[in-house]
């Protein structure tokens, strides 16, 4: 525990008491000897101006609660872990979207980085054993991220200009920010849409312009929008009608036994080791493309519609590489699941 951690503990421990902690339980709790503990008493008293005393009987210390104000350290009081813990939170944000919050969090950083480097840590090096690897991600330029955030905190109505990709087409709304989601690297804004007279998701990136109105947004609650974005599968809203039971081998159970599918899904091993996951759902487009990354490793053991939409996706991919495999050498025995399309990004299926 270094110099700062203790004075920090020490503080929190006398200002949550109502009577004098003694010499040695204070030894204790701060892991230091009686010289430090002096030490430290001494400059929490006599340099930052706390009002610390001494039991005269029992040799306790304690702090002087006559004061109108209770005392609090000055500054920005933070320890060497916490201060890495922000530089750390900063270092995730700016990679989950570049830019996010960088006006407001530049100056903070340096500070930080400065705290940091008088206390012995060297915060470059820290930032350099944290690597975060974004694939597939589609950018929100910056300027449009802040915009919609702006609106979203301030509670204020927008208008965009949206391009939706399910139907290609380009359409001007007002609407009422709601939340901010990120999912599979892209950035969703659920929403109340004024147009359409609902909620609506919609995908930052395809929203070419938007303006502030001098209007005050509609609130949705919480557990509203819960019930409409969070009860389906993946990024689809509306409630989960169907429920969707999936059978995978011993080998993928492995890996598939500790993933997160949905908040309410169920999951067992069976007898053979194989792993059996249940799960609700709605729409069955990003579910099939979720269940074909397996291929022969997962069976879709209920509801029929779903095993049929999952046999269709698979036909249709093999029927396509059919007329390939026999021309290329050492290509007719390779498994065409693997050619099976990836789901990495949904954004050409929402609400547009």
């Amino acid at each position: 525990m270094s110099k700062v951690e203790r004075l920090y503990h020490l503080h929190n421990i006398l200002s949550q008491r109502r009577t004098p902690i003694s010499r040695q339980d204070l030894m204790e709790r701060l892991e230091c000897s009686q010289a430090t503990l002096y030490r430290l008493v001494a400059e929490l008293r006599d340099y930052l101006g706390a009002p610390l005393e001494q039991d005269a009987d029992n040799r306790g210390f304690y702090y002087d609660r006559s004061y109108e104000q209770p005392f609090e350290l000055p500054g920005i009081w933070i320890s060497p872990a916490e201060l890495q813990a922000l530089l750390t939170a900063r270092q995730v944000l700016g990679n989950v979207q570049p830019g996010l919050l960088a006006g407001e969090l530049e100056s903070l950083q340096g500070r930080i980085s400065s705290l940091l480097q008088q206390k012995g840590v060297d915060a470059q090096e820290s930032r350099s054993r944290i690597h975060i690897q974004s694939v597939a991600g589609r950018p929100v330029p910056e300027h449009l991220f802040q915009g919609v955030l702006g609106a979203l905190i301030g509670r204020q109505q927008l208008h965009i200009t949206y391009h939706g990709r399910r139907k290609d087409d380009v359409s001007e709304r007002d609407i009422s920010p709601q939340r901010l989601t990120q999912y599979r690297k892209s950035w969703y804004l659920d929403a109340w849409c004024h147009k359409a007279g609902g909620l609506r998701s919609f995908s930052l990136e395809r929203i070419s312009d938007q303006s502030l109105l001098d209007k005050k947004a509609k609130d949705v609650s919480a557990k509203v929008l819960a019930g409409h974005f969070d009860s389906a599968y993946g990024i689809f809203s509306g409630p989960a009608e169907h429920q969707a039971k999936l059978k995978f081998t011993p080998e993928m159970s492995r890996w598939i036994a500790e993933e997160r599918w949905h908040p309410d899904q169920k999951g067992a091993y069976d007898e053979n080791g194989s792993w059996t996951l249940e799960l609700p759902f709605s729409s069955a487009r990003e579910l099939v493309m979720d269940i074909m990354r397996y291929g022969p490793e997962v069976e879709v053991l209920s509801p029929e519609s779903l095993r049929d939409a999952v046999t269709q996706a698979a036909r249709q991919t093999a029927d396509m590489y059919k007329g390939n495999a026999s021309r290329v050498p050492g290509l007719v025995s390779f498994p065409l699941w693997l050619l099976l399309p990836v789901c990495r990004d949904m954004s050409d299926l929402v609400w547009s």
